[in-house]
């Protein structure tokens, strides 16, 4: 099941190349292009409204993130889903989400706390709808990233979050809870609002595991 509508694309506009990134990211993370689904740059960049040349810039960039491949004589598609990199990805994010979590909370300026608050109040009046929390759930992950002032570390964690993602998506008919999961934020953003590091760290590995053990339980 795929989200159908964009996550990325109203995110600070960049480069035109920035902003096809986000938008065939999206389409790629959300499965409106599936798993194995051939892309050609030509008709993407028509049906985007971009040049060919930013458009390729993007996938250039996809590919180094692991969302999309590169065949010579065959041609470039979409990623298969490989569930055995779940672990590896997990792995990863158990280290790099506290992290976060802990830099955010010592780190978050005014505009940030005042945004991670706005979040929250969105987050009590989200819908049930799959598509809604998807969509809220990779904006409050990206929130967080963007509060800890180290772009390094925020690009990192887009680019696990977007694989993360992807997998939950592809499951997403099979797994019970989505509400409970990114309702699970709430005490996050709060903690992180209220500078609470050490909370905040562990809320976000409890996060983490949590996400693993929803998909392990139905594969």
């Amino acid at each position: 099941m795929g989200v159908t509508s964009s996550t990325f694309a109203a995110e600070r506009p960049g480069t035109l190349a920035d902003q096809a990134y986000r938008s065939i990211a999206d389409r790629l993370v959300t499965l409106r292009i599936r798993p194995g689904e051939p892309i050609n740059d030509d008709r993407i960049a028509a049906e985007l409204g971009f040049g060919r040349t930013p458009v390729r810039e993007a996938l250039k960039r996809l590919e180094h993130e692991r969302l999309i491949v590169a065949y010579p004589r065959r041609g470039t598609f979409a990623t298969e889903v490989q569930i055995a990199d779940l672990g590896h990805i997990s792995e990863v994010r158990l280290q790099l989400e506290p992290l976060a979590a802990g830099l955010a909370a010592e780190r978050a300026s005014d505009a940030d706390r005042a945004e991670l608050t706005r979040l929250l109040t969105r987050l009590a009046k989200s819908s049930d709808s799959d598509d809604d929390l998807i969509r809220l759930d990779m904006t409050l992950h990206r929130a967080i990233y963007a509060a800890t002032r180290n772009p390094y570390l925020e690009d990192t964690l887009i680019r696990y979050d977007n694989l993360a993602t992807r997998i939950w998506c592809l499951f997403l008919d099979r797994l019970p809870g989505l509400a409970g999961h990114v309702h699970e934020h709430g005490p996050l953003l709060r903690a992180i609002v209220d500078r609470d590091a050490e909370k905040a760290r562990a809320l976000a590995a409890g996060h983490v595991e949590g996400f693993e053990t929803a998909i392990r339980g139905v594969i």
